[in-house]
């Protein structure tokens, strides 16, 4: 069947004559075939001449917009400082005006002398350096790993702090010094892919001495037989909360001859007194520990207090390290957080120098400023470099003058 053009309506067809400009264009739906009851509507698709209500409309729109960003503009303007500095001093003495302009001159120049300081301070070892030189000299091992014929000396606390499989598996060998044969099914683990592991959980970094640890498919298969360690910062905040494993006990004592002479391994305090920690960690974050702790080692009572399966006592005197400050120090060396909170306030240190001037000075306790500066001098007599820049003098002087009593 066609369709002949002369069957549409006249309506669907352009329209001639007349003013050409009102000339208009109708598109019909008019064509409905009868019996459908279909009716004829007309759409027009011209836009006429804009009507001078729009006109009036568009303009007191865009006047009432304009005013908005006038207003916002106005309340987004600066507070004139120099103004209310006139109406602050209107009332001032000269000498009260003097005093202030040399407070805020002495303050620029002690904030300029702090940034130059701590520019100039060395950069602190931090706990993720330390432990991997501690890997890398084996300070203080206490177990050693057979694997395909080679010894690995560690530290058992540290690797069961960090991976679930050598928390189960040292677990059965609890003895100083045991030898732990290792059987792991992982497809390819030789030495030095197990060696590039161990360096992972004591640092936490995939170092670049075995690319295979780059190969995704191979750390999903390690992480399926030794799981997968929390953030280094996570677990050694935990080891810190329950010290397990400990192997050594810190003590103190007023008595600086018997420091001398039993400077580890005697007891002369009770054990509510003493704080217990990790050699390993110890020698790790402090040159002094590190000494004292291979000396004995160099003497013979290492292996003493391996065969007796006891800790090592550390005896410290407390005129130095006063006992109040030991929980601040040892949280810093497991975490590279300083916290002065941990400072036990209610327990007085005997032969404290900060607490004997205190209490000449007729103050029954010492301010947070006194307390910071003990801590930097136990740092510098520790060596213990992240705890020494954290509170350096000159940095922390603007802070420690804001610090409450």
């Amino acid at each position: 069947m066609g369709v002949n053009a002369s069957s549409y309506p006249h309506s669907c067809s352009p329209r001639f004559g007349g003013n050409p400009q009102t000339q208009q264009t109708f598109i019909g739906a008019s064509y409905a075939p009868q019996g459908y009851g279909g009716e004829s509507k007309l759409y027009s698709l011209e836009h006429g001449p804009e009507k001078p209500q729009d006109k009036k409309k568009k303009s007191s729109s865009l006047a009432t917009l304009k005013r908005r960003f006038i207003k916002r503009r106005k309340s987004s303007r600066s507070a004139d400082h120099a103004r209310q500095m006139r109406e602050l001093l209107s009332g001032w003495d000269v000498r009260d005006v003097n005093a202030l302009v040399e407070e805020y001159e002495g303050t620029a120049a002690l904030k300029e002398l702090s940034l130059q300081a701590g520019l100039a301070r060395p950069e602190a070892r931090t706990l993720q350096r330390d432990l991997a030189t501690l890997y890398q000299h084996k300070y203080c091992t206490d177990v050693d790993l057979i694997f395909q014929d080679s010894c690995f000396p560690a530290h058992r606390a540290i690797l069961a702090a960090r991976c679930p499989f050598f928390k189960t598996l040292l677990s059965s060998s609890p003895g100083y010094g045991a030898e732990v044969l290792l059987d792991v099914g992982t497809v390819g683990m030789d030495a030095p892919m197990f060696s590039s592991l161990l360096h992972y959980l004591y640092t936490g970094e995939l170092g670049s001495e075995d690319a295979r640890l780059q190969n995704v498919d191979v750390l999903v298969r390690l992480s399926e037989e030794f799981g997968t360690p929390n953030s280094l910062e996570a677990d050694m905040r935990n080891l810190c909360e329950h010290m397990p494993y400990f192997d050594s006990l810190l003590s103190f004592s007023s008595d600086s001859e018997l420091v001398e002479a039993f400077g580890a391994g005697v007891n002369h305090s009770s054990p509510d007194e003493e704080l217990r920690a990790h050699k390993a960690v110890l020698s790790a974050r402090s040159p002094f520990f590190r000494n004292l702790l291979q000396r004995r080692i160099r003497s013979g009572e290492e292996i003493t207090e391996r065969t007796l399966q006891t800790p090592t006592r550390i005896i410290l005197d407390e005129s130095i390290i006063p006992k109040k400050y030991a929980h601040v120090v040892l949280h810093c060396m497991y975490t590279d957080a300083v916290d002065l909170s941990l400072v036990l306030r209610g327990s007085p240190s005997e032969g404290s120098l900060g607490e004997v001037q205190a209490l000449v000075a007729g103050r029954g306790c010492m301010s947070r400023a006194e307390e910071a500066m003990e801590l930097y001098h136990i740092a510098l007599f520790l060596e213990f470099s992240m705890l020494l820049l954290s509170y350096a003098p000159l940095p922390l002087l603007p802070k420690l003058c804001l610090l409450p009593d």
